[in-house]
């Protein structure tokens, strides 16, 4: 079944804007992925002390800098000596084709094979595959790569590509290198310098051994068919097509780019042909800016806005959710978004305020905020033995999200005017629909005289779980840990291992006209795998013909 079919007018599936049922909260059917998982696997768990303390390069990293830079310019100094593509490229010649995205994949747990069923499903035509921020969890080791990539991606026929993510740098890229680029290179950082260096010297966590024949055994069981072999030509690259010129960025643990790679990509974004920016840190996430910092000056969101670049698109990982910023740049329209939902832990989108940094009403995000904030209500219910207090239903928290953020969510519920009852699909995050910009502006949905106002109880949980009011955040010491604390917090509190599971991939196809990016959903149910919800899609044009300023978003349509 092509995309297409599934997708055409009036007979896509319900999506989690359209019913609880969409969203997943109705599991019918236990997901088909159950089978295609080892016998024995191993519960990936945050809690486990050992996991964090493999974990422990990125405290380093952000206490006393980022090795990154250095550890990448001798792999592209060993890449360039082998004699790899110029300018990192390679080259389709195909104007019209398709890929998948899927971004934080690698926990090599239920999560992460809930996924593979329907990206099959929607990406069986598709020519390849490209995995955005962390391959392997927790520290990219190559010992990780038989589990938890070569197996669970076996049955797609084309080749896969990636950009490294923070954990993927955890072994100093070498797992990576040697998969991706079959490079096996001493990726020991360089002696951090001052009083305190031998502190980080002492406690970095080393590459662990790489066993090639163990690699080349599993790619040959698993990913063996020719149509399935890939080479890249290093941790960055670029996809060269006649419509679109794809550009991949590798940005390190904490999200910088060396000079050399700021060099490059400068160079490759130059010229008239259109661009999308694939990167490992997102540029727009949780209604900020991060704009990706150049050693020696610049940044990448700089190059991304610049009218002579052409970029129409730039898609992140390392979130687990999804986002989608259209901001508008001068005479045009930039889609920034975040795809980081592809097996690792869910992130809240329930903490996510009314957004600034685009209008609320364009903003969209997957799971929707109600969604997110019943889950992490029956997390802490369940963890703190208190379920009466903490659970909230669905509903609860979408008319809590509706109150405190004085939106309009984008599921009703009854005789609620919520935009998927006027306009099917049109949201996928909460947002006003129903009045008019300068209405909404001036009258927020949660706070007419009409408005339902929650229980105490729903106001008291949404408070303490993080739900800001308005565009005001709450701060990490006045909620329990959902998002801005320690990983061993988050992780252990949102990681889960039953449906709904709210994972996410990115369907994009390319002709000469245009670039459409639709996000579907991965919820561990049965009948969902076979027809995957569609939350979101945005149809960008590409010909210069003075269209390109403007996006479509044909979501309604679905």
């Amino acid at each position: 079944m092509r995309a297409e079919e599934a997708e055409a007018p009036g007979r896509g599936p319900d999506n989690s804007r359209d019913s609880e049922a969409g969203a997943g909260w109705e599991c019918g059917t236990r997901g088909g992925f159950w089978e295609l998982m080892p016998e024995r696997v191993s519960k990936f768990s945050w809690r486990r002390p050992l996991v964090l303390w493999q974990s422990r390069n990125d405290v380093i990293a952000k206490v006393f800098g980022d090795p990154s830079n250095g550890i990448r310019r001798r792999c592209v100094s060993a890449l360039a000596e082998r004699g790899t593509r110029a300018g990192f490229t390679m080259h389709r010649s195909d104007e019209a084709f398709s890929f998948l995205l899927l971004g934080d994949t690698g926990e090599g747990d239920r999560s992460q094979y809930a996924v593979v069923p329907p990206a099959l499903r929607v990406g069986a035509d598709t020519d390849f595959m490209v995995i955005v921020s962390d391959v392997i969890y927790p520290s990219g080791e190559a010992a990780d790569y038989p589990e938890k990539f070569f197996r669970p991606y076996k049955d797609y026929p084309g080749p896969i590509y990636a950009v490294p993510g923070n954990h993927d740098w955890y072994d100093g890229l070498r797992g990576f290198l040697r998969v991706f680029c079959d490079l096996d290179l001493d990726c020991r950082p360089e002696p951090w310098k001052g009083a305190l260096g031998f502190v980080p010297r002492l406690l970095w966590r080393r590459s662990g051994p790489v066993d090639g024949k163990a690699l080349a055994e599993a790619r040959e069981r698993y990913r063996g068919a020719p149509g399935q072999h890939a080479l890249q030509p290093g941790p960055y690259w670029v996809i060269d097509t006649p419509a679109l010129r794809i550009v991949g960025i590798d940005t390190g643990i904490t999200g910088g780019l060396d000079r050399a790679q700021g060099a490059w990509l400068r160079e490759v974004s130059a010229g008239p042909k259109p661009k999308l920016l694939i990167t490992g840190k997102p540029l727009y996430v949780d209604d900020s800016v991060r704009p990706g910092e150049i050693e020696g000056g610049g940044t990448v969101d700089a190059i991304v806005k610049d009218p002579e670049h052409h970029y129409v698109a730039a898609i992140g990982g390392d979130i687990h959710n999804y986002q989608r910023y259209p901001v508008r740049v001068g005479d045009r329209t930039l889609q920034y978004l975040v795809t980081g939902g592809g097996g690792a832990f869910m992130h809240a989108t329930h903490t996510i305020p009314r957004t600034h940094v685009a209008d609320e009403q364009d903003f969209r995000c997957y799971p929707l905020r109600g969604d997110s904030l019943s889950r992490y209500s029956r997390l802490y219910g369940r963890v703190l033995r208190l379920p009466k207090l903490f659970e909230l239903t669905p509903q609860e928290a979408t008319e809590a999200i509706r109150y405190r953020l004085g939106i309009e969510p984008g599921r009703g519920y009854g005789g609620d005017p919520s935009p998927s009852s006027a306009a099917r699909g049109m949201d996928s995050g909460d947002r006003r629909r129903s009045m008019p910009r300068s209405a909404a502006a001036s009258k927020p949905p949660g706070r007419g005289r009409d408005a339902v106002v929650p229980s105490r109880r729903v106001r008291f949980v949404a408070s303490l779980l993080g739900v800001p009011r308005g565009q005001r955040r709450r701060r990490g010491m006045t909620r329990l840990p959902v998002r801005k604390v320690p990983q061993r917090f988050r992780s252990e509190m949102a990681d889960w291992d039953r449906p709904p599971f709210f994972k996410s991939f990115l369907r994009v196809d390319v002709t000469g006209a245009e670039l459409r990016i639709r996000c579907y959903a991965a919820t561990g149910c049965g009948d969902q795998e076979l027809r995957p919800p569609c939350e979101d899609e945005v149809t960008i044009p590409l010909r210069q013909d003075g269209t390109r300023s403007g996006n479509r978003d044909i979501s309604p349509d679905l």
